[in-house]
């Protein structure tokens, strides 16, 4: 490990990552970027003659060079983030967000639809007749158009522009940063009176694989795969996840083996392991290393475009590359250096990676293989080879959890306790499953695939979702809502790199910082427990045609509503789970009248009846649509604020914002800006 740390590429990633945080967090001016990194490369280049003639690099010389790592990762989230190119279509000026508008976009990617809408990615090629660049969501109503579009289609429309919202509610998922992260801020709504196919002449490699894509899957249907198999197929294979069923997602989550359906280094190093079979002849011939290693290369990257180019095939094969090529035509390279540097240049290629998910949890997993797993392993020796294999694939599955459970259980807050059972079962198979499934696709494509064979693969795929189902049903060993926050994500991964050190070499002062770790992770604990009983809060939720207020003294909250209330509400689950009251809340039926701290606030409803006579509110709550003279109330009651939730009319809500605007009364409407939380 300390020789890992004092590889160079390891401490220029260091720096890369720290600047690209920097940068997305602090907005720079290119030109400014551009001087301050020149000047530095000048500096540098002084210190480097200085250091030759005296044969060593001096200290000057070291941090410059990783002065110089740390602009570079400012320069490529500055210069990467499409908002600093003047042609991005929110910089020109006919852009107008809730104005209708005339633009051509083309089509990039089909995303998972919902229950209303189809939905792609694409990119504003014009905007009232000036060309620009940026990339939108675009969603298409279901009825109004009978046959989806497909990547490369160049539409015009005539729409206006829309702000992606945040979470409505408190600790909800982010969909608008979510999007950010993938350039995309903002987006429109058509329907098919909104669209004008245009004839296409350009073809894109990403078109040119959801072609291939489209092939393969008229040619398996053709076959009899229907529904769950073939989204099993198409997610295993094509890394295409979008026809895959809420329920059968939630299966593979609970059972721990959601990995199993994201293309990734483990689909890939099995591919890898086909392809470097296939090509072993090719080594007794002159230069045929050579000749093996780059057919291995492009196959793997023609893979990855035919998967879609999505993050996790591009790193997976960009680090089974780089493996690749330590392989066969340098010694044997370390591992670790080979992970380090993918994932550097990754970073220089798409800094926004950084901030996804499925990077984290792909790098943290195969470090912690890579570096745990051994470690594991050697806890027990078997002489049984079979007994052995099943060892081996149950220290990976365990490293590999030990590595990303802090980071799983921070954005997920579930644990699959019988993730080893699943991983034990599917993994030794997966090999099997994929190298026939590559064969299936390819004889399907070529329209030569014999039935008995697409049978048994298709009953196979069938055998592994009745298996994780199976698995995901066991509730008793899902163990959901646990609430985990960043600093304790933070001291745990502290606390698990400490323990393998002193596991590595047991000394004095290694085991010292253990129990500093454990400290360090009770005290968080402690903390967090008294800031949550330190806590109250009246908080108007944001409900779609339905009203929810929740009263918050400490740890216990009370949630008043027309309708029970159960734990898995999707508006207050993410609440009661960051916050960390797990199932101690009770429901109660709604009040009319309600004081918190020094307010005073009253409930008007559909009934339009209230008693300001011996009450004097401060806050106005309006819900269900009453039919009152808003103007009369406010310069009868003069309150501080006015909030409209989501059980009412727009139309109402949108009314009252007016007339709370002409009388300076401040107004918050739930649809718009989400909960209103007093402290």
């Amino acid at each position: 490990m300390k020789q890992f740390l004092k590889f160079v590429p390891v401490q220029l990633t260091f720096f890369l990552i720290f600047g690209i945080i920097i940068g997305n967090w602090v907005g720079f001016q290119p030109l400014k970027l551009f001087i301050s990194i020149g000047f530095l490369l000048i500096i540098l280049t002084f210190f480097y003659f200085i250091s030759n003639k005296k044969y060593q690099p001096s200290l000057i010389f070291t941090m410059l060079v990783f002065s110089i790592s740390f602009f570079i990762g400012i320069s490529t989230i500055t210069y990467k983030n499409e908002l600093n190119n003047k042609l991005h279509y929110s910089n020109s000026t006919e852009f107008v967000v809730d104005k209708p508008l005339l633009l051509v976009i083309k089509i990039q990617k089909e995303l998972k639809p919902n229950k209303y809408n189809n939905k792609y990615v694409a990119l504003v090629e014009q905007l009232s007749n000036k060309k620009t660049l940026g990339r939108i969501l675009v969603n298409i109503q279901k009825d109004s158009t009978k046959n989806n579009f497909n990547v490369d289609d160049n539409l015009v429309v005539k729409t206006h522009f829309q702000h992606i919202k945040k979470p409505l509610n408190p600790y909800g998922f982010n969909y608008k940063k979510y999007l950010k992260n993938q350039q995309i801020h903002y987006q429109i709504q058509l329907n098919k009176s909104h669209v004008l196919l245009l004839e296409n002449n350009n073809i894109t490699v990403k078109g040119l694989a959801a072609t291939i894509r489209t092939k393969i899957n008229t040619s398996l249907k053709n076959y009899s795969f229907k529904n769950d198999v073939l989204a099993v197929i198409n997610a295993l294979l094509l890394g295409q996840r979008n026809s895959i069923s809420s329920d059968l997602l939630e299966s593979y989550a609970g059972a721990g083996a959601v990995h199993i359906l994201a293309v990734s280094g483990l689909h890939v190093g099995i591919i890898l392991m086909l392809l470097l079979f296939v090509f072993k002849p090719f080594h007794y011939f002159n230069n045929g290393k050579l000749i093996a290693t780059l057919l291995i290369i492009i196959m793997l990257w023609v893979y990855a475009i035919i998967a879609g180019l999505s993050p996790s095939v591009v790193r997976a094969v960009s680090m089974f590359t780089a493996l690749t090529i330590g392989m066969q035509l340098v010694q044997r390279s370390n591992v670790y250096n080979t992970l380090v540097i993918s994932m550097f240049f990754l970073l220089l290629f798409n800094p926004f990676y950084l901030f996804e998910v499925g990077f984290q949890l792909s790098y943290l997993a195969v470090f912690s293989i890579v570096w745990i797993q051994p470690k594991l392993y050697k806890l027990w020796n078997s002489k049984f080879w079979l007994l052995d294999k099943f060892w081996q694939l149950f220290t990976v599955s365990i490293a590999a959890q030990i590595g990303v459970l802090p980071l799983s259980l921070f954005y997920f807050h579930q644990f699959p306790g019988l993730f080893f059972l699943s991983n034990l079962v599917i993994i030794p198979f997966l090999g099997f499953i994929l190298i026939i499934g590559v064969i299936v696709i390819l004889l399907a494509y070529l329209d030569i695939l014999p039935q008995f064979m697409a049978d048994f693969y298709s009953f196979v795929i069938q055998l592994m979702n009745g298996f994780v189902s199976w698995v995901s049903n066991q509730e008793l060993f899902i163990i959901e809502n646990i609430s985990f926050s960043l600093a304790l994500m933070l001291a745990f991964y502290a606390f698990i790199f400490i323990i393998i050190k002193w596991i590595e070499n047991k000394v004095y002062y290694r085991l010292a910082f253990v129990f500093i770790s454990i400290i360090v992770i009770q005290f968080i604990f402690i903390f967090e427990k008294y800031e949550l009983q330190a806590t109250n809060e009246f908080i108007v939720f944001n409900q779609s045609k339905k009203s929810l207020i929740g009263m918050r003294n400490g740890a216990n909250l009370t949630l008043n509503s027309g309708d029970s209330i159960t734990q898995n509400d999707y508006v207050i689950k993410p609440y009661i789970i960051s916050i960390g009251i797990g199932d101690n809340f009770q429901s109660k039926e709604l009040r009319n009248l309600y004081s918190f701290k020094n307010e005073t606030i009253l409930i008007v409803d559909s009934l339009g009846v209230f008693d300001i006579k011996t009450v004097k509110p401060s806050i106005l709550i309006l819900q269900n649509s009453p039919k009152i003279n808003l103007e009369r109330l406010l310069k009868t009651v003069q309150p501080k604020l006015i909030i409209a939730d989501g059980s009412n009319y727009k139309s109402y809500t949108t009314r009252w914002e007016k007339t709370c605007l002409k009388n300076k009364t401040p107004f918050h409407s739930t649809m718009q800006k989400g909960a209103y939380i007093f402290k």
